[in-house]
């Protein structure tokens, strides 16, 4: 749902906004909510709801109460109150979706989470906004050379600029404790600014940069997913997937969070299934279970001591042999409850398909060889024959 002008320049920035995804009409930016009610008019005698979401950089949002008389609309840029300053940022969301937004997000309109708006952006504001956001990726280099240089264990990701450019919030990620107060004292005296470090996640990082994953599609963090929910290798067991690292990290180096998207089924279905731990009891042998398919309702088990012969079960079947084994009954074998795999048969092609001219050869459209015209030597008569 990009917009018309978005198209890709050379070097990869969307020809129409220009600003990587800020454009005024909210469809090409990330984690964007639709408002399905905006056609909709208002009942009689009720008023719009006085509170509008606003996003800023990345995937940063926050909820806003509108002063009185005061109309906007959804990719217009406001400015809003801040403490010891203003920040600037775009409407995404307006009327009575807000109000649902925020009682997902267990937000109180009395809260301090929610702030005000003072008014809509001025050209001049909008224009100080852009030079701010292209000196994010000097003002990060710079940071990340100082932290180099007092030795810090720490991965400077991302910088934002607060709208009227007072101060600038640093997204850093670690794996401890940081001591960052003599790198705040030497930025703030490079940068003359106020300076706030921000820990965040691996996942939130992967978000705020953005790439494509293993699937081909763009990250789900930096596009719609919004709650990082923990992954734990439970999600893998259900799934019967194998525990390779390398096949289910994600780029931030944690499970991938769409094992959680399929979980909730496999674990219903699974319910329907025996337990690993049950086993088998037949005249044969004890039989221990060793692979299930929740979609085709089958079991594989093999006989304890014969692991390489694996017997194809359906799950009424092993209900059938669990309840016989419950009343110390056992079954003669696993042979008797097999279940034959019907494979397609591929009939002969008719007379008229036959191949007759060589079209099926896969090297009909090579040149033919050329091939060397030997020349046959006569045999010469023998002298000394003739002269005998």
């Amino acid at each position: 749902m990009g917009c018309s002008s978005c198209a890709s320049n050379t070097n990869g920035s969307p020809r129409g906004c220009r600003s990587n995804g800020t454009c005024g009409t909210d469809s090409c930016n990330k984690l964007t909510v639709f408002d399905w009610l905006g056609n909709m008019e208002m009942p009689t005698g009720k008023t719009p709801f006085p509170m509008v979401e606003v996003r800023f950089k990345n995937s940063r949002k926050g909820f806003y109460t509108l002063p009185e008389g005061l109309c906007v609309a959804v990719g217009e840029p406001v400015i809003t109150g801040e403490e010891n300053g203003y920040d600037l940022g775009l409407v995404t969301l307006t009327g009575e979706l807000v109000s649902f937004q925020m009682k997902k997000k267990k937000i109180l309109h009395d809260s301090n989470e929610v702030s005000k708006i003072l008014r809509k952006a001025s050209q001049k504001e909008i224009d100080k906004w852009h030079i701010l956001r292209d000196k994010e990726p000097q003002i990060q280099k710079r940071a990340r050379e100082l932290a180099i240089g007092l030795g810090l264990e720490m991965k400077l990701s991302d910088v934002e600029f607060q709208g009227d450019g007072k101060k600038a919030t640093f997204y850093y990620t670690a794996d401890s404790r940081v001591d960052f107060r003599q790198l705040i004292k030497d930025m703030a005296k490079v940068f003359s600014i106020r300076i706030e470090m921000r820990q965040i996640g691996l996942r939130q990082e992967a978000s705020r940069l953005g790439g494509i994953g293993s699937c081909g599609r763009e990250l789900c963090c930096s596009t719609w997913l919004i709650d990082y929910r923990s992954v734990s290798t439970s999600a893998v067991r259900y799934q019967q997937l194998s525990l390779n690292s390398l096949k289910l990290s994600g780029q931030c180096g944690k499970l991938k969070c769409c094992l959680n998207y399929e979980l909730d089924a496999y674990r219903k279905a699974l319910k329907t299934f025996p337990k690993s731990e049950v086993k088998l009891q037949t005249e044969k042998g004890l039989a221990v279970l060793q692979k299930i398919d929740i979609f085709k309702d089958q079991l594989w088990y093999a006989y304890k001591g014969e692991w390489m012969n694996w017997y194809n079960l359906t799950l009424d079947s092993v209900h059938e042999i669990i309840a016989k084994n419950k009343n110390k009954e056992k079954v003669p074998s696993l042979e008797e409850y097999i279940v034959e795999e019907n494979f397609p048969v591929i009939e002969k092609p008719d007379a008229m398909f036959k191949n007759l001219v060589g079209q099926d050869r896969l090297n009909r459209f090579d040149s033919p060889k050329k091939t060397k015209n030997k020349r046959i030597k006569k045999r010469k008569p023998n002298r000394s024959q003739n002269n005998a």
